[in-house]
């Protein structure tokens, strides 16, 4: 589908990234269409997959979640059902945000936003009562330099 977006969709895309919550008519009047062509490409754009959920970005320190870790992961166990096991913890805890499975020396690494450390190693012993893991490192997070979901069109 990346082959077939053109100029136009990526001006869509563009203010949909920015602000999914403005109007039809406010878009197409930004991209230079009208709501009708507008709405067309959009539609198309969420059947082919290019367009998922639609969500509101939330503050976490105005939620009282102000820390923020990056949790690397290490496992001695590399077998299919150890790490089934592992994304089923994961996938339901709520303090971690994400997880990538990488290549090199780290198995895996967490962000996981919780309110203070004593609330990172209560998630920190929960992880580790569900599943053996070889060795955890925890980084706090001094500050966020820049956080986005808009990504380069």
């Amino acid at each position: 589908m990346a082959d077939q977006i053109d100029a136009m969709d990526r001006k869509i895309l563009g203010e949909l990234q920015r602000d999914a919550s403005q109007s039809l008519d406010e878009i197409a009047r930004k991209v230079g269409s009208s709501k009708t062509p507008v709405w067309n490409r959009i539609r198309k754009m969420k059947e082919a997959g290019v367009i998922g959920q639609q969500t509101v970005i939330l503050d976490p320190e105005s939620l009282g979640l102000e820390t923020c870790f990056f949790v690397l992961v290490k496992t001695s166990a590399h077998e299919a059902g150890w790490q089934e096991k592992f994304l089923k913890v994961l996938k339901k805890r709520p303090e971690v945000l994400e997880a990538h499975r990488l290549a090199g020396e780290i198995d895996y690494i967490l962000k996981v936003r919780v309110k203070n450390a004593r609330a990172y190693d209560a998630f920190y012993q929960a992880l580790i009562k569900e599943v053996t893991i070889y060795n955890v490192t925890a980084l706090l997070s001094m500050e966020e330099i820049k956080s986005t979901t808009e990504l380069p069109l």
